[in-house]
């Protein structure tokens, strides 16, 4: 990570025995060096097996004095490479080669168990990733040695001795030794001998040099930014330090919390700001940004750049790859600063922003510490300097000036490059020719992109990070990636002027494949991974290893940075659906220790507001396994009773306390036995019986009101003789109708179709744009009621009347006798059509009112059976219909004697009468002395009345059967969207008392005496209705930590 050799000690003075380090690291490169590049002479082969031999017997122990730099010549490399392959392909998976060490360990070393506090499981996975790593990158030495640094320091909360190192050294080879027998050659198993051995005396060596710096960072860093211990975490599992250290870290921040910042106050007195109003910075960035200010830096805005990124500098100092990697992206984003930068004013307000909000006990060592880490940062962000912005601009003068033809050439050259020299990416990169061209251009707008925005950018590839991790893409595939990237775009740079532009790509495309390759790393959890394999039991190994205070967070969020996934839904995404149904049982299984309930409901509906429909849209078959997670039953039953806890409060109100969508996407979904579900069925029951149904009838109600004065204007008054005040009734129920009815129902339809026609919602496959709510029956039925009224209020004989009447005042005309607002005139005459859409209004007003049913579940079952069946009915009279065209032509087309019965027109409608049961039987007498005639009729009879009728009943009654064990889903399913469609009448104010009512705050009994969790509604159901025989709450011994997985 750093280079010790130049800097100073806690003392101030160089190390000698550092420098006499680097000296001898110096030989050994220069050994290795002249046996690689010797060539031409015959003493070539002699000197490079004289340098290895000398490599393998200076690492043939440990060496933990020094930390020098490891290369092995290319040849022995890939030895090795090609052996550790041949061992991994002994197990069916690296997981399982893991966990074979790991035994060994156990085995050669049982008092070393204590060290491994990690699962075997997890430990056979990040062994042989990290090993894989350091294999893979033996003949690199700055990479290996940073490698191994970065491991180090993951390890110095661990008491490694030489000794130790040894043991481990031994258990590993041996197994290594027994899988590959005498494959494995002398020569590579001396070199695994010294790269153990390497990287066992660099562990020591880091934890001795460097762990006393990392922890003062991390743990100043922590008490700067308030970040206490969480209560319940588990102080060993820290990953520096030890357990005095971290209660001497927990006593520290307990202190500086409750003390008084004396110094920052006087610093504001001095500074008049000696109003109430004057707040004493308590938080790092608060002082940081106060102290800039009072040391003169306020207009340097870049110190907020930097500021933004110290917390990531600060955590991951003990990651030498994570901190060169935010240096670099901080290089970019202060490369868009246009003013001076002068990076040691930002380390002088640091530091005093630092000794404030630190302990008081601030001393040298905190200093030293900081103003080592500083100076680190500096020298990699000055290095850097000028150098995004030279890079930036070749590129994109390369990418304006290049042509298609070689654009293509590159496209073409660098997945050719990449499947001859790695052809295991081939099982990765299957699609089309055409997408790969389109994956190589984006990955070069990338490269740009992120010279250009960096902050998107980094935010754009840690998501596109933890896309791959669903992937399950090995991150051994990016290096080959961007060499085979940077090599087609120099061979298609041949020949021209500048080639700055590789340098830049070639920059830009590895701080990309390093950001993936972390990401990918950290997301790479073992839920991900049996996600990738999409079988149960992979994946409740892998959450049997999760502590239980953690597990529902582990199944739910991978996150990196700003940017998270999901494990759940990507599960659904992949159609891994075995693993997703797993997640949701487990998560809806009941745990309990003796001190807390473990229900990962609420985790669900927070992580995923939008669960359900998720589900109706991709995974239905998981709508059943969540909806039973929600109800618990009691395996004991008290007097005929058994207790049973539905957990709906999601199902009922969403995060903000509003009316959730759960109810309206199962109305999209439309299965009645989804809806019918206990737990679906009792959230809509809830909401209808104690909220909805009050805005529901107060709806109704005013249409049944409306109806009954429309009856009492056209049907009731005014069938006797005229009087005055029962024209006054007639013309007020009119004005009603027309202006408390009909103006309404058109300010719906309008407003309906105003919504629909602006978001785009218009049906284009008929003659004419159809908006998309007409499709609903009720809505269509309203917009022809809406239709029939204004063709009556134009027609309306008392408006074509009034001209004549409006004088009569009172008085009656003596002539006609009739009143003011009377029908009868002459222009009013003619109003047949009025009377037939006041008929027609008036059956759907009727109609209208069938909505009424769903006040029964029996009557609205009933009434949907009957509207489902219609369907067979309207088929049977299509095929009537055809039936009576065709015999009234054909009849028609004989020669016969009977006048009477001349023409297709009276053979029609005498037809129609005979299929009613309407034509007279003594009428039949006509037709037989016309033989022809009555065989025609006598066949149209038989068909219609024998085979037809008999269909009809056939058809109704499988109808009728198929939709019966339905009909009470379909039931549900209409109340629940009357429920929806009313819930937009609702107030806040109402909903909220009715949540308070609900009481989903308070918590559930299980048995009694033992109180579970909120969240949910108890019902007592008798007992013989469900069959329990198990206890379905799993309960567990032993130590109550959350740090402590559940002993499954």
């Amino acid at each position: 990570m750093f280079d010790e050799r130049s800097q100073p000690d806690s003392d101030g003075t160089a190390d000698g025995e550092s420098q006499a380090a680097a000296d001898e690291e110096d030989v050994d490169d220069d050994r290795i060096a002249f046996a690689s590049h010797e060539s031409g002479t015959e003493n070539t082969v002699h000197a490079e097996e004289r340098a290895v031999q000398e490599l393998l017997e200076k690492y043939a122990e440990v060496n933990p004095d020094d930390f020098p730099s490891f290369r092995l010549p290319v040849f022995l490399a890939d030895k090795m490479q090609t052996t550790w392959q041949a061992f991994l392909q002994k197990y069916s998976s690296r997981e399982f080669a893991g966990e074979a060490i790991f035994d060994s360990i156990m085995e050669e070393a049982p008092t070393l168990q204590g060290m491994f506090k990690m699962p075997r499981s997890v430990f056979g996975i990040r062994f042989t990733m990290s090993f894989t790593n350091i294999i893979g990158n033996c003949n690199d030495a700055a990479l290996l040695k940073r490698l191994v640094e970065t491991l180090g320091f993951q390890h110095m909360d661990l008491e490694v001795t030489g000794p130790r190192v040894g043991v481990i050294r031994d258990a590993i080879m041996a197994v290594v030794e027994n899988e590959l027998g005498v494959s494995l050659e002398p020569v590579v198993g001396r070199a695994f001998k010294a790269i153990l051995n390497y990287t066992g005396g660099a562990f020591i060596f880091v934890k001795r040099e460097l762990g006393g710096r990392i922890r003062i960072i991390q743990r100043s860093w922590r008490i700067a930014n308030r970040n206490e211990l969480q209560e319940g975490e588990d102080p060993t599992g820290s990953q520096l330090g030890t357990m005095e250290e971290v209660q001497e870290e927990v006593e520290e921040e307990e202190y500086l919390t409750m003390q008084d910042n004396e110094e920052i106050a006087a610093i504001l007195d001095a500074n008049g700001d000696k109003g109430q109003n004057a707040k004493v910075p308590s938080t790092f960035p608060e002082m940081f940004l106060f102290n800039a200010a009072v040391m003169g830096f306020s207009e340097s805005k870049w110190m907020k750049q930097v500021l933004a990124s110290l917390d990531a500098i600060a955590t991951n100092v003990a990651n030498s790859a994570r901190l060169q990697e935010e240096c670099d992206v901080l290089s970019l984003v202060l490369a868009k600063y246009k003013g001076v930068i002068n990076l040691p004013e930002f380390k002088a307000v640091m530091l005093a922003s630092l000794r404030s909000v630190v302990p008081q006990d601030w001393d040298m060592e905190h200093e030293t510490a900081w103003t080592w880490l500083w100076e680190n940062v500096e020298r990699m962000l000055t290095a850097m300097m000028g150098t995004p912005l030279r890079y930036e601009k070749a590129l994109r003068n390369w990418l304006g000036d290049i042509s298609e033809e070689t654009r293509m050439k590159w496209r073409r050259l660098v997945f050719s490059k990449l499947f001859k020299t790695t052809p295991a990416a081939q099982n990765y990169l299957k699609q089309s020719t055409g997408r790969l061209h389109f994956i190589a251009d984006r990955i070069l707008e990338m490269t740009l992109e992120l010279y250009m925005d960096p902050l998107t950018m980094v935010d754009q590839i840690s998501a596109c990070g933890l896309r791959h991790v669903g992937y399950g893409v090995p991150t051994e595939l990016f290096v080959p990636l961007v060499a085979a990237y940077t090599d087609a775009l120099e061979d298609s740079s041949k020949g021209a002027e500048k080639t700055n532009h590789v340098q830049s790509f070639r920059w830009s495309l590895t701080l990309i494949s390093k950001m993936l390759i972390r990401v990918i790393t950290e997301g790479s959890t073992v839920v991900m991974k049996a996600i990738n394999t999409n079988h149960e039991a992979a994946l409740k190994k892998a959450v049997a290893i999760i502590p239980r205070g953690q597990r529902a967070t582990d199944l739910l969020n991978v996150s990196c940075g700003t940017q998270s996934i999901s494990p759940l839904y990507w599960a659904i995404d992949s159609g891994s659906l075995n693993c997703a149904k797993a997640i949701i049982e487990d998560l809806l299984t009941i745990r309990a220790d003796r001190d807390v309930y473990y229900y990962g409901c609420d985790a669900l509906f927070t992580r995923h507001p939008d669960l359900i429909h998720q589900m109706c849209l991709s995974a239905p078959t998981l709508l059943q396994p969540l909806l039973d997670g929600l109800v618990w039953r009691s395996r004991n039953t008290m007097d005929g009773k058994r207790r049973v806890n539905y957990y709906v409060k999601h199902l009922v109100q969403d995060l903000d306390g509003n009316f959730s969508e759960t109810l309206s996407w199962l109305v999209e979904y439309q299965d009645p036995h989804v809806v019918s579900h206990p737990a679906a069925a009792l959230a809509a029951d809830l909401i209808w019986f104690r909220f909805a149904v009050f805005y529901f009838l107060r709806g109704r109600c005013y249409l049944l009101f409306t109806l009954c004065i429309f009856i009492a204007g056209q049907a009731v008054l005014g069938n006797g003789e005229e009087s005055f005040e029962e024209n006054v009734a007639i013309f007020s129920c009119r004005c009603f109708l027309y202006f408390g009815s009909m103006c309404q129902l058109l300010y719906q339809q309008v407003k309906l179709a105003y919504v629909d026609i602006k978001r785009g919602a218009i049906n284009r496959s008929y003659v004419f744009p159809i908006p998309e709510y007409l499709f609903d029956v009720q809505q269509a039925l309203y917009m022809t009621l809406v239709f029939a009224l204004i063709v009556m209020f134009f027609l309306e004989p008392i408006l074509w009347c009034i001209k004549d009447s409006a004088a009569l005042g009172t008085e009656m005309n003596n002539s006609t006798g009739t009143y003011i607002f009377t029908e009868n005139c002459a222009e009013a005459q003619d109003m047949g059509a009025y009377y037939i859409f006041s008929c027609l209004a008036m059956l759907l007003y009727w109609a209208l009112l069938v909505d009424f049913a769903v006040i029964s579940m029996r009557l609205s079952a009933f009434v949907l059976v009957c509207s489902r069946v219609m369907s067979e009915v309207g088929l049977f009279f299509l095929a009537l219909s055809f039936l009576i065209v065709a015999f009234a032509t054909a009849i028609s087309s004989l020669n016969h004697s009977l006048l009477e019965y001349d023409g297709v027109h009276l053979w029609l409608g005498t037809l129609l009468r005979i299929s009613l049961g309407m034509f007279p039987a003594a009428d039949y007498l006509r037709f037989k002395d016309e033989v022809p005639v009555f065989v025609a009729i006598s066949a149209f009879v038989a068909v219609v009345f024998v085979v037809m009728l008999n269909l009809l009943v056939a058809q109704l009654t499988e109808s009728f059967h198929s939709m019966f064990k339905d009909s009470q889903g379909y039931a549900r399913l209409n109340r629940a969207a009357v429920v929806v469609s009313v819930m937009g009448q609702a107030t806040q104010k109402r909903w909220a008392r009715f949540l308070r009512k609900m009481g989903f705050e308070e918590r559930l009994e299980f048995n009694q005496g033992d109180i579970g969790f909120a969240g949910g509604i108890q019902i007592m159901e008798p007992a013989n209705a469900s069959t329990v025989t198990t206890e379905s709450i799993k309960r567990y011994g032993g130590s109550t930590a959350p740090s402590m997985p559940w002993p499954e």
